[in-house]
C-alpha cells in the first residue's frame, strides 16, 4: 500500500517529547507503517485478517488500535488503487471527541 503521509506519524511520535509514551508509540507506528506498506490489502477483510482488532468505520475509513489501545490511528483506504491516507492520530480519549468517519488530517 502506499501511505500518505509517514510525516504526519513522525510529527505525533516528536508531540510526544519527552512523554514516557513515545518510545513505545515510535515502535508501534514504525511496525505499523511498515507492515502496512508491504500489505496488498484488497477489502476490509484482508485488513481485519491482519488487524483483529481494527475496528471498520465503513467501506474506507479504519481505525487501527496503537500502543494497547491508548492511541487510536484512523485511515482512510482505496483499495482498489492502494492508497491509505492518514486522517487522525490521537489518544484514545482525544479519539472520543471526532468523528471518525469525517475528521480530516489538521482538522
Amino acid at each position: 500500500m502506499r501511505i500518505i503521509a509517514r510525516s504526519t506519524l513522525l510529527a505525533f511520535v516528536e508531540s510526544l517529547s519527552g512523554h514516557k509514551d513515545q518510545p513505545a508509540v515510535k515502535a508501534a507506528l514504525s511496525a505499523w507503517f511498515a507492515e502496512a506498506k508491504k500489505a496488498r490489502w484488497q477489502s476490509t477483510a484482508d485488513v481485519k485478517r491482519t488487524y483483529a482488532t481494527a475496528s471498520i468505520v465503513s467501506a474506507e475509513r479504519i481505525v487501527f488500535n496503537v500502543k494497547g489501545n491508548a492511541y487510536r490511528l484512523v485511515v482512510a483506504v482505496d483499495f482498489e488503487k492502494g492508497i491509505v491516507w492518514i486522517k487522525w492520530i490521537g489518544t484514545h480519549k482525544d479519539y472520543d471527541r471526532i468523528d471518525a468517519a469525517r475528521v480530516n488530517h489538521g482538522k
